[in-house]
């Protein structure tokens, strides 16, 4: 069964990750593009042989579409989502699904109502370094787990956004957030995912001391306790010039496991007895890297419409990463632990 796939929103990560990855797939035709910015949308449209448009109402009312990709500003990802799915729409939606809880839950009432798929483009459960780390915690080869420490930064958008420094991620109306909800929200996703436990308080600190002319956040630090007693630490950055940093270390009561730590592994599990073992396991998708190495994200939403399956993660699970978020925000703004339980 060949499904007919529209982009919605046709910037760098509709570029870079979402066409090509639908063009690679056999059983997608990109049948649609769509964009504000009109030579955006003709350009995309010319190299994927499919129909541009500047209003995605219109595409959604014109097209016979299986479904779309939601590649927008943050602001926009709940109605464009809601809308699409009242279309009867299948929606892979880019991270962080919504900008508050109550939108989060309007997008999963949506998708429930109209009996389609709702999922939400976290691609660091795919990366090859965490599915074997979620196997060696879950087979109990690393025991307890004690602590985390994860982060994800980078120099900016503005190095990989189609709009460069005028970019929408700086812009607080339409972004919402920026380092916690460009990065951070995607570190929230995997520990989870990784511990398969949730968190249940969070205390964060948040600045904007690296961007000028902005008032969304560049620097966050988030500690985080989970329901299991497991207390850690994430990370999100606009200000890691020199490189990126994409690492999480597990510490457990049999052995640490370094993930994208080391420039030659992908993972590394040191364990309590002295042993060492080195895992080659392919890079991590990185913007530098383009179309070179893929999320698997896409493929995962066309197996799930297909095969009538829950994508891994559904609109519940990225509600739930965006909680963390939510609840940073409340602590930075009370000065106080916050409760995730509460959400």
């Amino acid at each position: 069964m060949i499904l007919n796939i529209a982009v919605i929103g046709c910037g760098s990560i509709a570029k870079y990750r979402h066409l090509p990855e639908y063009a690679q797939n056999k059983h997608v035709n990109i049948a649609a593009v769509c964009d504000i910015v009109g030579e955006r949308a003709e350009k995309a449209a010319l190299q994927y042989d499919a129909k541009a448009y500047t209003d995605y109402k219109e595409l959604l009312k014109s097209e016979k579409i299986d479904a779309v990709s939601v590649c927008l500003p943050n602001y926009l990802h709940a109605p464009v989502s809601i809308d699409a799915l009242n279309a009867g729409v299948h929606v892979l939606c880019e991270k962080p699904m919504a900008t508050s809880e109550e939108e989060a839950d309007k997008m999963i009432e949506a998708a429930e109502r109209n009996g389609k798929k709702l999922m939400i483009g976290h691609n660091q459960r795919f990366v090859a370094s965490h599915q074997k780390a979620k196997e060696l915690i879950e087979s109990g080869a690393i025991g307890k787990i004690y602590s985390f420490r994860t982060a994800f930064g980078h120099g900016g958008p503005e190095g990989w956004s189609a709009d460069g420094k005028d970019s929408w991620f700086f812009q607080k109306d339409k972004a919402f957030i920026g380092a916690m909800g460009d990065l951070g929200v995607h570190k929230a996703d995997l520990i989870r995912y990784l511990l398969q436990d949730e968190f249940v308080e969070v205390g964060a600190f948040v600045e904007t001391s690296a961007k000028e002319g902005t008032d969304v956040d560049d620097n966050a630090a988030l500690i985080l306790k989970s329901k299991k007693g497991t207390i850690g630490t994430l990370a999100a950055s606009w200000a890691y010039t020199a490189k990126e940093d994409n690492s999480t270390i597990i510490y457990g009561e049999k052995a640490m496991l370094r993930l994208e730590d080391d420039p030659a592994y992908s993972l590394v599990a040191q364990y309590a007895n002295g042993e060492v073992v080195k895992y080659e396991l392919g890079a991590i998708q990185s913007n530098d890297e383009g179309g070179q190495t893929t999320t698997h994200v896409i493929d995962h939403f066309i197996e799930s419409i297909q095969n009538d399956t829950t994508p891994l993660i559904n609109g519940e699970e990225g509600k739930k990463s965006l909680a963390i978020i939510l609840g940073a925000l409340e602590s930075v703004q009370t000065k106080r632990i916050y409760s995730l339980e509460k959400l």
